[in-house]
């Protein structure tokens, strides 16, 4: 594929004229004396339509530079002259540095990608050693948002009886953080010895992760009040014990679809109400796009996997140290440092294998 070809197809796929028809219809709407009305509406509208300028304003410097380039180009061949050619040298070195910048992005051009992501982890088998790989878990993603600049905060946590956590919801926020977590969603699996094991044996730990984008505000999941039951109770601390004199902690069940939601990070009623509205709304969204994904399959005649119970990555620290993920074969033999959450290379081969899926 040539040089045009290339950068014809990245144009095709970012669609600039789309978004710049997109950007004036935002701008409208903008421009409406009502549009403040709701301020949880117009400020996603504002930060969009932001997003979509800055992309615009990327891809058509992007133009200008390659024209100007090719201008050079022509007048080299016209009239021969070192200085000059050096100069067109760099300055397609600095294009072609760009253009692989912005190819990245095709990694992460799905409808939700740049939203904000809702990761909850939950311990599985295995136990008090499977609820302290959950914690670590947490760690691992807590600090992988840290290093990226993203905020990343607990929204709830469930103590584990001895150790660890049976559960955690944290929110992470932050341009692409559901792009980027959406390679996570599955089972992870730990071998070690235990800490927990008083003759030091080898156990084998799971956790589940599950990521969500977030829902916009009321705009694309309308829960109907009379639909969703609301329970309130003290707060737990570790080996199940109140931590709290009052019932703060929300219990809140859809009743169309059986999803539950709790939440009891927050000493006051209300803030655990609304996060647990947040991330039933973000649940029940990701149920929607998965019945309608699961629909397409089929009426393409495709197989639908069964992709809940899918083990995705392995952690090993005993007998040898490696991770390696099952869907790509990315491996690496420095735990500490995934760990510790960089994870970054996990991810990018997750995308990259999906960019031809997608």
């Amino acid at each position: 594929m040539t040089r045009r070809s290339v950068s014809t197809a990245y144009w095709s796929v970012f669609d600039v004229a789309a978004k710049e028809s997109e950007i004036e219809a935002l701008e409208r709407q903008a421009a409406q004396p009502s549009f403040w009305e709701q301020p949880e509406h117009a400020q996603e509208t504002m930060q969009r339509l932001a997003r979509l300028k800055e992309t615009v304003d990327t891809w058509r410097s992007l133009e200008r530079k390659a024209s100007d380039l090719r201008g050079l180009a022509e007048l080299a061949r016209e009239e021969p002259d070192e200085s000059l050619a050096e100069q067109i040298s760099a300055e397609a070195d600095e294009l072609a540095s760009t253009l692989a910048r912005l190819e990245f992005q095709l990694m992460l051009s799905g409808p939700y990608d740049e939203r904000n992501a809702i990761l909850s982890i939950r311990a599985g088998a295995g136990g008090t050693d499977s609820q302290d790989w959950a914690e670590m878990l947490l760690r691992m993603y807590t600090r992988w948002a840290e290093r990226r600049g993203f905020s990343a905060e607990l929204l709830d946590s469930m103590p584990g009886e001895e150790a660890g956590i049976k559960s955690a919801t944290l929110d992470v926020r932050g341009r692409y953080a559901y792009g980027y977590l959406r390679a996570e969603k599955g089972v992870h699996r730990l071998v070690r010895l235990s800490p927990f094991d008083a003759d030091h044996a080898r156990h084998t730990s799971f956790a589940m992760v599950e990521v969500l984008p977030e829902a916009e505000h009321d705009v694309e999941m309308e829960i109907d009040p009379d639909d969703v039951k609301a329970e309130f109770f003290r707060a737990s601390g570790p080996g199940g014990q109140n931590v709290q004199k009052v019932s703060t902690a929300v219990r809140l069940t859809h009743a169309p679809s059986g999803t539950v939601v709790t939440c009891q990070s927050e000493r006051s009623q209300h803030q655990n109400r609304e996060i647990a509205m947040r991330i039933l709304r973000a649940r029940l969204m990701e149920r929607e796009l998965a019945r309608r994904a699961e629909e397409e399959a089929r009426l393409r005649g495709e197989h639908v996997p069964a992709e809940w119970g899918n083990q995705i990555r392995s952690y090993v620290l005993h007998p040898y140290h490696m991770v390696k993920d099952l869907r790509t074969g990315h491996e690496t033999s420095d735990t500490e440092a995934v760990l510790d959450g960089d994870i970054d290379a996990f991810l990018e081969a997750y995308l990259a294998a999906s960019v031809g899926e997608r």
